[in-house]
């Protein structure tokens, strides 16, 4: 946004020395004036695109947010499944553990 206010305030002090300039007396003061109307309008084009380019930035760095916090979240769920599982499979293998040593024990 600060390069689109830059670019319309060199615009138009770039359009406002052209003004002041005396007209050169050869040419028809319709030629300068389709001259400036030229060089305006390709500055607001400038802008134009300038402000559209900054937008356009902006969008791509909300959506890599977006993207990294979500990536965050499915990180923190897999984690925490992960963790789970491997939980229930030590449960297990203590339940396991603990029938084996029951089942040894009045055997001897």
């Amino acid at each position: 946004m600060k390069k689109a206010i830059a670019t319309l305030i060199a615009g138009l002090f770039a359009t406002a020395a052209f003004a002041q300039t005396p007209a050169a007396p050869a040419a028809p003061a319709k030629v300068e004036a389709a001259h400036t109307k030229a060089v305006v309008k390709a500055d607001a084009k400038e802008a134009q695109a300038v402000v559209k380019a900054d937008a356009k930035e902006a969008k791509a760095v909300v959506a890599a947010k977006t993207e990294v916090a979500s990536a965050k979240t499915e990180a923190a769920a897999t984690k925490a499944k992960a963790h789970h599982t491997a939980k229930k499979t030590k449960a297990k293998a203590d339940a396991k553990l603990a029938s084996a040593t029951a089942e040894a024990a009045p055997a001897k």
